[in-house]
């Protein structure tokens, strides 16, 4: 990782608080103290940013399988609590209420997943522009 460090310094001004005279700043009891603080900023260059969309992409496929599971789960409830209400009659209606909120539930945990499919999509796109990938020729697809 070729990074670029620069430094800049800081002057601070700093008095001692015993010699001040107790109306606040100035007077010529008071002594200056001045102290350095160095700052060092670093510059990222392509490699960095490669390896940025490469965590983003591997972040993006975990909250995928994470949306993938959540809608496996909740959709299976939902099947679950339809065979419920057939099987318990005299509380078939709070499970089919509870059926179509477990429904809901797995097409919006669909949904996220989706979504982190396209993101992770663009992430690998933006890591192989930022030249860490070559360009892969697939046949099918």
């Amino acid at each position: 990782m070729a990074e670029e460090k620069h430094h800049h310094h800081l002057f601070h001004h700093k008095r001692d608080e015993e010699e001040q005279p107790a109306g606040g700043y100035g007077g010529e009891a008071a002594t200056a103290e001045y102290t350095e603080t160095t700052v060092t900023e670093v510059v990222s260059t392509g490699e960095d940013e490669y390896e940025k969309y490469k965590k983003e992409e591997k972040e993006h496929k975990h909250k995928q399988h994470l949306g993938e599971a959540g809608a496996i789960a909740t959709g299976a409830f939902a099947l679950y609590e339809k065979h419920e209400a057939k099987k318990d009659p005299e509380h078939a209606h709070r499970h089919k209420i509870e059926e179509e909120i477990a429904a809901a539930a797995a097409v919006g945990s669909g949904g996220y997943a989706f979504h982190e499919h396209h993101e992770k999509k663009k992430d690998h796109k933006d890591a192989e522009e930022a030249g860490g990938e070559k360009k892969h020729h697939h046949l099918f697809g």
